[in-house]
């Protein structure tokens, strides 16, 4: 079978929690102006590391690595940018730097700036099956989010995807160096792939015009190396598993760079190399949720590139968006279907806005499970053939398995084999 599924624990009744009050990170009194913070790493092409970090002041760009604890034999130097927003706020030195060659699935330590009173730890992906991903979407700064991380950390993830919505600034950018210094204790150690959402638009009319300042200022994508001319949608490989991450919010229809990018980038995919392939998007184009219906970047989107990721037989795509957790069976053009992707919303992170509680009645049966709580994903994928998807339930602090599906992967379906 292409789909299959089952519960691990069953469904626990309990009450939803309510909202928790917003936190902000202020920054270590220990750190100098150039100490470095909001370190966060991502990867770059199958043996490289990008390492982003903030200093007040300038501070070289530079990262000293090695392979033991305070020993750093090798070095890399980088750029360093900043940008203003409206009169009222100018960013840090943000520094860019890529380190590698890299052995895969090693412990790396290292430096930022030559600060001798930091030192960080990543671990690279390993080159080969199995991979476990992280996924979750629409974060913010909450005390949910809290227990998001809390409980993300401790799954030993190898790399985390986010389909968008990170710090919920809205417009107000320290909230963007707070939301850095939340994550910096993960996203320091493990790569954190992500893509954009509407909270990253933060685009004002006449006297900030240009949206996306802070989100590609702050979170440098590799969407060079495959060739994207926009760092708002780009794909990588790792392991066995192509990912892709789309932007809801910029153009998609079918004369758009986006459209033909992606149509470009499904054509090379060689399932042989890579016989997963995950597409993230933010605004989901499966929702049985009342919150976020009828919006273009969800119905329009999915009019022009569905049937791009129908034809190339992906296996599975990921949203955020709406602040709760549901998952479709295969489907396409509206309907069940053993070689369409599996649709999943992770919307739940943590954000300020609360849960997204209302769902259609009746159900359609094209929705398989579907829960208004925090939490977040794991897709472990396990060989070329099957992965092992989980949905974590937050509840009450306690991290529970609240839905649990195995994948069978489309390209070892001869049912869904092109001709």
């Amino acid at each position: 079978m292409a789909f299959s599924g089952g519960f691990i624990g069953g469904v626990v009744s309990y009450d939803r929690p309510p909202a928790r009050k917003d936190i902000f990170i202020p920054k270590l009194n220990q750190l100098s102006p150039n100490s470095p913070e909001q370190v966060h790493i991502s990867v770059v092409g199958a043996d490289k590391m990008r390492i982003t970090w903030i200093t007040e002041t300038s501070a070289p760009s530079i990262v000293e690595y090695g392979t033991s604890p305070g020993h750093y034999p090798t070095s890399a130097t980088g750029t360093s940018s900043s940008y203003k927003y409206l009169a009222v706020y100018r960013s840090g030195e943000i520094h860019d730097v890529v380190i590698g060659p890299l052995n895969p699935n090693t412990v790396y330590y290292y430096r930022c700036s030559s600060d001798s009173i930091r030192e960080f730890s990543l671990k690279t992906p390993p080159a080969h099956l199995p991979i476990k991903f992280a996924i979750v979407g629409d974060l913010g700064q909450t005390g949910w989010t809290n227990t998001t991380l809390d409980h993300i950390g401790k799954s030993n993830y190898d790399m985390l995807l986010l389909p968008g919505d990170l710090s919920y600034a809205d417009f107000v950018q320290p909230l963007w160096d707070s939301f850095g210094r939340l994550v910096e204790p993960l996203a320091s150690q493990r790569p954190w792939m992500v893509t954009q959402g509407n909270h990253e638009v933060e685009k004002i009319p006449v006297v900030h015009s240009t949206p996306f300042t802070a989100y590609n200022a702050r979170w440098r994508m590799p969407y060079e190396e495959s060739n994207s001319g926009s760092n708002l949608y780009y794909s990588f490989d790792v392991a066995g598993v192509h990912v892709i991450m789309l932007g809801s919010y910029t153009d998609f229809d079918s004369d758009s760079d986006q459209f033909k990018w992606l149509q470009a980038d499904l054509g090379k995919i060689n399932r042989g190399k890579t016989p997963w392939v995950i597409v993230i998007i933010h605004a989901p184009w499966y929702n049985t949720n009342t919150a976020h219906q009828g919006e273009a970047e969800s119905e329009d989107m999915k009019k022009y590139m569905e049937g791009l990721l129908y034809e190339a037989r992906v296996d599975a795509v990921f949203a955020g968006h709406v602040h709760a957790y549901e998952r479709f069976s295969r489907v396409f053009d509206g309907k069940a279907d053993n070689c369409g992707p599996v649709h999943i919303t992770i919307g739940d992170g943590g954000n300020r806005e609360g849960l997204a509680t209302k769902y259609e009645d009746p159900t359609p049966e094209i929705s398989k499970f579907k829960e208004a709580s925090f939490g977040h994903g794991q897709l472990e994928v396990l060989n070329e053939t099957h992965a092992l998807w989980t949905w974590h339930r937050n509840d009450d602090d306690v991290n529970v398995v609240g839905d649990s599906v195995w994948f069978t992967n489309l390209s070892s379906d001869p049912a869904c084999k092109k001709s």
